[in-house]
């Protein structure tokens, strides 16, 4: 059941196949299931109708603001636990004054390697002495 793409975004393919009913996983705890639209036939490229379009983007933002989430009370978490003010934690991951609180309310993403300092520090409480 060949249908009639535009043009594909990915290769450039002319063909696509339409599809109903699929299970597209964003994230291993985060599965879309009922998904229709085209599939080039050319790349394999996926286009979700407009239903299934806002509900792939509505579970797919879902799932970023929780990890979101996670990072702020990761931070706010492990901050405590190495008893630092957050002007101490901005100032120990090179951010302005207030950077810290800013993550911790959500207002900023911090860069990965804030987020991945303080995983490790929550591991290994002891090294915050080697970077002080």
């Amino acid at each position: 059941m060949s249908s009639q793409l535009k043009l594909c975004g990915a290769c450039g393919g002319d063909k696509a196949t339409a599809f109903t009913n699929e299970t597209f996983t964003i994230a291993d705890d985060v599965v879309v299931h009922g998904l229709s639209g085209e599939r080039c036939d050319s790349c394999g490229e996926v286009y979700f109708d407009a239903e299934s379009q806002d509900r792939y983007i509505d579970a797919s933002d879902a799932w970023v603001l929780a990890r979101r989430e996670e990072e702020q009370k990761l931070l706010a978490s492990v901050r405590k636990k190495l008893k630092l003010t957050q002007r101490q934690a901005s100032r120990l991951t090179g951010g302005g004054h207030n950077a810290f609180g800013r993550y911790e309310r959500g207002e900023v993403r911090p860069l990965p390697a804030v987020v991945n300092l303080f995983k490790l520090l929550d591991k290994h409480p002891a090294l915050l002495d080697e970077i002080r």
